[in-house]
């Protein structure tokens, strides 16, 4: 597919980088971006020589919000009709890990695309929040849920009521995000971690993926049950072996995803 003007793409080895490209309105999300984003994401998701996928936004703004100008006249059932969350619905779908580089405002749906992903590597000028109350509306793409499971209720409620921003340093301390760096590493740091991750047995990565998911989705002893069972799988992979054997004879493994 062609590259929409609005999400940039590059490959570097085997991480796809995406960049949300809408800096005159701090990269808000409208209905057409996240179609695009969505079936970028899938596309790189069917890809072999793809092991992680590097979502970022500009130093200035994540994502800030999404675009209201897409919604402010419409009706329940225009809403309803549009089926807007279906996109974030394949997002979620995707398998392989989503590392987030988020540096200023991630607020409303952008707030929700950083959840939606599955390491967030933070500027330490972030501001994270959904403000969706100040506009008469509440979070829809899994703002009030998502965000409950990482901060507890009593901080969703106070995030989500009063329409506060959280800073990068109190959005680590409540588990939203994964690090937190110097604003002017903000993109480096996010793809060494990208980098890293790329190194690993894609395999398992997709199903280390999966399993930490279900602790959030599913009762636990299902979720250890399933646990269990991706775990024996890997050993019907040619990179268990590879991983194994690098390991006793100390050298780096070179993995295949097979």
């Amino acid at each position: 597919m062609s590259e929409p003007s609005h999400l940039l793409t590059e490959v570097d080895r085997h991480v796809a980088v995406i960049r949300i490209n809408r800096p005159k309105v701090l990269n808000a999300l409208n209905l057409e971006l996240m179609q695009d984003l969505a079936a970028l994401m899938e596309q790189y998701d069917a890809d072999d020589s793809i092991r992680v996928i590097l979502l970022a936004g500009s130093q200035r703004a994540w994502a800030a919000g999404a675009d209201i100008s897409d919604m402010a006249t419409a009706t329940r059932a225009d809403m309803e009709s549009r089926d807007q969350f279906a996109q974030w619905n394949r997002i979620k779908a995707i398998r392989k890990p989503i590392v987030a580089a988020v540096s200023g405002f991630a607020l409303g749906g952008g707030c929700e695309l950083m959840m939606h992903c599955d390491v967030v590597v933070c500027s330490e000028n972030a501001k994270i929040g959904q403000p969706e109350i100040n506009i008469g509306v509440m979070p829809g793409a899994g703002g009030t849920q998502r965000l409950t499971r990482a901060v507890g209720k009593a901080v969703a409620m106070d995030i989500v009521l009063s329409g506060r921003f959280l800073s990068a340093k109190e959005a680590m301390i409540f588990g939203l995000v994964s690090r937190v760096v110097p604003k002017e590493h903000w993109f480096d740091e996010a793809m060494n971690v990208a980098q890293t991750i790329a190194t690993k047995a894609p395999i398992s990565l997709r199903h280390a993926k999966e399993s930490v998911l279900n602790a959030d989705e599913i009762p636990l002893n299902d979720a250890l049950g399933r646990e269990r069972e991706l775990f024996y799988m890997l050993f019907d992979t040619e990179d268990q072996s590879e991983g194994m054997s690098a390991f006793l004879e100390k050298r780096r493994p070179s993995f295949t995803g097979k």
